[in-house]
């Protein structure tokens, strides 16, 4: 092993921290070792103290809780790791399923292992292998790309990086923007075929099956509860991505079904050409497809 990649041996008299995985619906997806583990550490971090409070009561765990939410993220990792340096042992939890996959925790992690404290990992419920579980994609690989940005334009400059992926694309999202969501993929990814879960592990389990405009139009009213979204893949491999102006017009046409418009906008900024230039070409390449 390259010595570059070790940490520090753990420090003596150090805790430990338990990354624990809690229900992302049905309570009794927790595991025993999540109970005991909760109950016998001196201390549990949780993006919520009012959320996993409810938890406890629930399990009859008093173990102190203390807030670990992001926007306050790096000054409490600081705090937490010097009670970890100090000998205490600690849980990190998030709201529900596994902390750190679009979730706090990163940092805590991060730095508690450079420091060579030892971490263990409490596996259990998430909400991304939960529907990858019952999606029966044929591929063996995803691309799991959390909540894509609220912004607009940051949202679809995410989704121009991942167009050429072959791998169906899974996000989270939030009711509220699910459907802006749906209809910037469509305009960018062209309309693939996509599954939308909701409710995972609760009664209201569901999934949405259909293209990205057909889904759109079944949420516009309004959706409730926690989403997973899983888009399907680009066709053909990364590498087939053209290069050359009239080709990469051509491919976005025809591999990714983009509009002529979506085209022109995702071309000029790959290529870091004046729109007016690739809109003038376009117009060319999509006469030749009439």
């Amino acid at each position: 092993m390259d010595s570059s990649q070790t940490h520090s041996p753990p420090p003596a008299g150090s805790g430990r921290l338990y990354v624990v995985a809690t229900p992302i619906g049905n309570l009794k997806d927790l595991s025993q070792r999540v109970i005991e583990t909760l109950t016998t550490v001196d201390l549990i971090a949780c993006e919520d103290t009012r959320h996993t409070r409810n938890l406890c009561r629930h399990l009859q765990i008093n173990t102190p809780l203390t807030s670990y939410f992001r926007e306050k993220e790096q000054q409490k990792a600081e705090q937490l790791l010097a009670r970890l340096l100090a000998g205490e042992h600690i849980a990190l939890v998030s709201d529900a399923g596994t902390p750190a996959l679009s979730d706090p925790g990163a940092v805590l992690i991060t730095r508690a292992r450079r420091a060579g404290v030892e971490i263990v990992a409490i596996p259990g419920p998430s909400a991304l292998t939960a529907a990858l579980s019952v999606a029966g994609l044929p591929q063996t690989g995803f691309f799991f790309a959390g909540f894509p940005p609220a912004n607009t334009s940051e949202r679809r400059q995410l989704l121009r990086t991942l167009a050429a992926l072959p791998y169906p694309l899974v996000f989270f999202e939030s009711p509220h923007r699910i459907t802006a969501s749906l209809r910037d993929m469509e305009r960018v990814l062209g309309d693939r075929r996509a599954q939308l879960f909701r409710e995972l592990t609760k009664i209201h389990e569901e999934c949405l099956e259909g293209t990205l405009s057909a889904l759109a139009d079944r949420v516009q009213g309004g959706v409730k509860g926690e989403l997973v979204l899983i888009v399907g893949g680009a066709p053909g491999r990364p590498h087939d991505r053209p290069e050359e102006l009239d080709d990469l017009l051509r491919w976005y046409r025809d591999e990714l079904r983009a509009s002529l418009k979506d085209a022109v906008r995702a071309v000029a900024e790959d290529l870091d050409l004046p729109r007016s230039q690739v809109y003038k070409r376009a117009l060319a390449v999509w006469q030749t497809a009439a």
